[in-house]
């Protein structure tokens, strides 16, 4: 029975998440089965993805295929180098320990790749906020600043009209008693 490693798609339209299998080639793409190695969610950044490494190794040495994207998600992970590694070991080229201490070094060198990605994105992502922040800011004092001389302007206006007012009332209370001494 021929077996293939590939994604199988779950999740909802627009946001997936896939399963990563081993299923026989003539299976439906979302169909039955053979075994469930990990998950990969590709909505998040950096991309989730968790497999067991031991079991795709041994569906690779029982001679599953991998599709394109799960290739490539098997080798992010590592699990090529670790059949690689363990081809070696059965050639005699290498012993256990030292393909081990091969593939603990790569991982190690992996996490850091992805470590320093995530701190990028979180220090990106804290100076963007940063940036909006500080443009609010002065959005906010230049609307103040705005806002300030119009209210004095307002404000001059105002006594400017009580002071006309009061001058008009002192003129018509003055002309007013003009008018009666002539009668």
């Amino acid at each position: 029975m021929p077996v293939k490693i590939r994604l199988q798609r779950h999740g909802k339209k627009g946001k997936p998440f896939y399963w990563i299998v081993a299923a026989d080639v003539r299976s439906k793409r979302d169909g039955k089965y053979l075994e469930k190695l990990g998950i990969y969610n590709p909505n998040t950044n950096p991309a989730t993805i968790e497999l067991n490494i031991d079991g795709a190794v041994q569906w690779l040495q029982n001679g599953a295929q991998p599709t394109d994207t799960a290739k490539a998600i098997l080798s992010y992970k590592g699990a090529l180098l670790k059949n690689h590694l363990a081809g070696g070991v059965r050639k005699g080229a290498l012993t256990e320990e030292q393909a081990e201490a091969k593939f603990t070094a790569w991982l190690e060198e992996k996490a850091g790749k992805v470590g320093a990605k995530t701190d990028g994105l979180a220090k990106a992502q804290a100076d963007a906020k940063a940036k909006a922040l500080e443009a609010e800011k002065a959005a906010n004092e230049a609307r103040i600043a705005a806002a300030v001389p119009a209210v004095e302007e307002v404000a001059e206006e105002v006594e400017t009209a009580e002071a006309v007012v009061d001058e008009t009332a002192e003129t018509t209370t003055e002309e007013a008693p003009e008018a009666k001494t002539e009668e």
